[in-house]
């Protein structure tokens, strides 16, 4: 699956007509698509439908008319100016008697359900006079908001809150770089040609049916050398400072995450755990002789955080650099070695490694992500909400995780688990889309239960269970087709 700019999908709606097939059908399958999503979100409740002049307009207008015919109240508040596969839709309407009032003049109803199809993929700008103060009465109102293709004013400010919104054909990138303004996201299929969604110029979003054959296996004569080692290089201990746990959560994820073996170098005098790792204790950063595939290293590092990732170069070995060890230097002398590796910034270690302020990576992830991993050379993932993975030209945006996650050393955890997927043989890219996509999916598991007060270990101990769901095909859905 390719998450879609409003550009590449105008494009394919193009390019789908242009192939013969019908623009009224796209419309007709949008709304009756969307109408079905309301009645499962909303039942009989009364609808009122806002409806734009252009395409997305037409959609609600098709919607309302597929809920008057399911015996649902509905009002029609639509812009004047119709015209083609629009008009059609309205007159359509008008034919079943529907009273359509200028939008103008909409007035809200306690106990009905908002439809906004104001605006969809075609804004060049910020909505402003009266469509900027027609949206913030929408979010005034405090009714429910089932959103067509995109919350009206998306990417930009002031946009409709919705409680829902049904994309359709494919997902669009506000959909995920902004979703909490779309609320419960649906996908609607209305008919495109399927070799018009398939852009491999696109960046993809992670879906169980890609990842799941990523899933290393363990045959029956499988031993704890023969699945993957793990190093995790880390932690600090001086000036009255000690970071211990950070890599003591790196080895937890890496053997939940399936690491057959872990060896934990930390500074001497580190407090170790019961925790099935091999320790070794250092006065300083070293890299002692270990039997290992793949080194997970910087977390708690502090001051000595770029000390350990040079040593850990040593070894030569496919690596996770995270947290202290995110320096440039360090990008440059590992894709001067040619070490295979996967950075792991948030969105400030991020733009200091590209030079920019942590707004402009959060701005734009998908840009960030992309620029780092061709100034790198190496694989990034850009953690955040989404999490971005990128290597080279290749980018995907992982749908799993929610704010439960936002607690210290989940991201410890996370480097551990990719680092037990590159130690079982996976590329740089798929140990880092796999990863990010388990880690994501344990969260969402545990945040049934937890919004809050969620930690780190337990996001580990639910990776287990996060693997098992993808292997065996139960995925919950992060969206829902429809």
């Amino acid at each position: 699956m390719r998450l879609f700019t409003p550009e590449a999908m105008r494009e394919a709606d193009r390019k789908a007509v242009e192939r013969g097939y019908p623009s009224l059908l796209l419309m007709e399958w949008a709304g009756m698509k969307a109408a079905r999503v309301y009645l499962e979100l909303f039942g009989k409740a009364p609808a009122l439908v806002l409806a734009g002049k252009g395409n997305n307009g037409g959609d609600g207008l098709v919607l309302a008319r597929h809920l008057l015919l399911e015996g649902v109240g509905v009002r029609v508040y639509a812009a004047g100016g119709q015209t083609g596969d629009a008009l059609l839709a309205l007159q359509a309407l008008l034919a079943h008697g529907v009273e359509v009032r200028p939008l103008e003049e909409a007035s809200f109803r306690e106990g009905e359900v908002m439809v906004d199809a104001l605006f969809g993929t075609g804004l060049k700008g910020p909505l402003t006079d009266f469509y900027a103060e027609l949206v913030e009465r929408v979010n005034r109102a405090g009714l429910p908001v089932l959103a067509l293709d995109l919350p009206s004013g998306l990417p930009f400010s002031p946009h409709v809150r919705a409680t829902a919104t049904v994309a359709f054909a494919a997902l669009k990138t506000p959909h995920l770089l902004q979703r909490e303004a779309c609320g419960k996201l649906y996908l609607a299929e209305i008919g495109l040609p399927k070799p018009l969604l398939e852009r491999e110029d696109l960046p993809e979003v992670a879906s169980p049916e890609a990842l799941r054959p990523l899933l290393p296996r363990r045959p029956l004569t499988a031993h704890k050398g023969s699945v993957g080692r793990v190093g995790v290089l880390g932690g600090y201990q001086g000036e009255g400072l000690r970071y211990a746990g950070a890599p003591l959560l790196a080895a937890l994820g890496a053997y939940r995450m399936g690491a057959g073996l872990v060896h934990l170098v930390v500074p001497e005098g580190a407090p170790l755990e019961p925790l099935e790792a091999v320790f070794h204790p250092v006065p300083s950063p070293t890299l002692p002789p270990l039997k290992a595939e793949a080194l997970a290293v910087g977390m708690g590092g502090g001051p000595w955080g770029r000390a350990w990732a040079l040593k850990a170069l040593e070894a030569r070995l496919p690596t996770v650099l995270d947290a202290d060890a995110l320096h440039p230097e360090v990008a440059e002398a590992y894709r001067k070695a040619g070490v295979p590796a996967v950075l792991t910034p948030h969105a400030g270690e991020a733009g200091r490694l590209l030079g920019i302020s942590p707004e402009e990576v959060a701005k734009d992830p998908l840009g960030a992500a992309r620029a780092l991993a061709e100034r790198t050379g190496l694989a990034v993932v850009l953690k955040g909400n989404p999490t971005v993975v990128a290597e080279g030209e290749r980018l995907s945006v992982n749908p799993t995780g929610n704010p439960a996650l936002a607690t210290g050393g989940t991201g410890d955890v996370l480097s551990g688990a990719i680092a037990a997927l590159l130690a079982a043989g996976l590329s740089p890219f798929d140990a880092a889309r796999l990863g990010v996509f388990l880690h994501g999916l344990a969260g969402d598991l545990l945040a049934e239960e937890k919004e809050v007060g969620l930690l780190a270990r337990e996001v580990a101990e639910a990776l287990p269970r996060a693997r098992r769901l993808l292997q065996e095909g139960r995925v919950p859905p992060a969206f829902f087709p429809r």
